[in-house]
């Protein structure tokens, strides 16, 4: 529900307002999931500039097309198989540039960006904190390993707690299919992190 004019409007309401026109309408629907949608594009992109860009493109995108939308899927579904598609986009256009490198030269010789990083203050156990920090850093390296569509559906699933016949609409496709992908990717994260637990 959105408020109006006064008046209380359900999103289908709102929605029909906006593709006769009515450009509050459309800033309301906006307000409703700007930020769900930045924060699934920082989840995915891990990069605050390619986020905001593809944050605006989406709802270009919404604004440009919206006359098309025909309730045959929620707006929430509709939305988001817009903001994963160019999300798809931009890791694959990564993969194909071999994404930048954290090393860079210095007078020193060449220095990686990542032991730059400060690290947190060692509470409590200091093997376990750095146990974590490999874990940590090992899921990184593999979900950059993933292909873009096994990336997208295992952050989907494990970081923003979709379920699988959602993200299967998202990405025009079947809950089975999301399935075997999201299948595909858990093997070969427990693969490539299967040395820490037998520690």
């Amino acid at each position: 529900m959105a408020l109006k004019s006064g008046v209380w409007m359900d999103e289908g309401a709102l929605i029909r307002a906006a593709q006769a026109g009515d450009h509050a309408a459309f800033e309301q629907l906006v307000r409703a999931y700007d930020q769900s949608v930045l924060r699934l594009a920082m989840n995915l992109l891990q990069s605050t500039e390619d986020a905001h860009d593809i944050y605006q493109e989406v709802f270009l995108r919404v604004y440009r097309n919206l006359h098309s939308f025909r309730f045959d899927c929620s707006f929430h579904t509709w939305l988001y198989r817009i903001a994963t598609n160019l999300c798809l986009d931009q890791m694959r256009k990564r993969k194909v540039r071999k994404e930048e490198s954290t090393v860079f030269a210095t007078p020193d010789g060449p220095l990686d960006r990542m032991d730059a990083v400060p690290e947190e203050r060692v509470d409590g156990d200091p093997q376990r904190y750095l146990f974590s920090g490999q874990i940590r850093k090992r899921v990184k390296q593999v979900l950059g390993e993933l292909t873009p569509r096994e990336r997208m559906v295992f952050e989907l699933r494990h970081y923003q707690g979709l379920r699988l016949r959602r993200i299967g609409e998202m990405l025009g496709t079947t809950e089975e299919a999301a399935k075997n992908c999201l299948f595909r990717a858990t093997q070969k994260m427990r693969v490539a992190l299967g040395d820490f637990y037998q520690r």
